[in-house]
């Protein structure tokens, strides 16, 4: 089964990080599904307010059903971190895993 990584990368608002950091701590304590390996959350060497989300999945299927299985916290907390974004600064990747040979 090929895993998945799924990216999201932005912009934090100017003085927004404290807010961030309180609501992401929450998402990783939340955040768990069936499927989901991993989630991480990174902080862009030298690129001030810049984050990057990273989801590892086991598989795609397992990466598809994922908002399926969001309860109402989690979609409340992703909805919070929208708001602390910059506008039009998100930007989202999809890596399918290569099969081996």
């Amino acid at each position: 089964m090929a895993k998945v990584i799924f990216n999201i990368q932005y912009e934090l608002k100017p003085d927004k990080k404290n807010e961030y950091l309180s609501v992401v701590k929450e998402l990783k304590s939340l955040l768990k599904a069936d499927g989901l390996e991993n989630y991480s959350v990174y902080e862009v060497k030298g690129k001030a307010n810049h984050y990057q989300e990273v989801y590892t999945f086991t598989s795609d299927e397992a990466y598809e059903a994922f908002d399926d299985n969001q309860n109402e916290r989690i979609n409340i907390l992703i909805n919070k971190l929208s708001d602390l974004t910059l506008e039009n600064s998100t930007k989202y990747t999809t890596l399918y895993e290569l099969a081996e040979n």
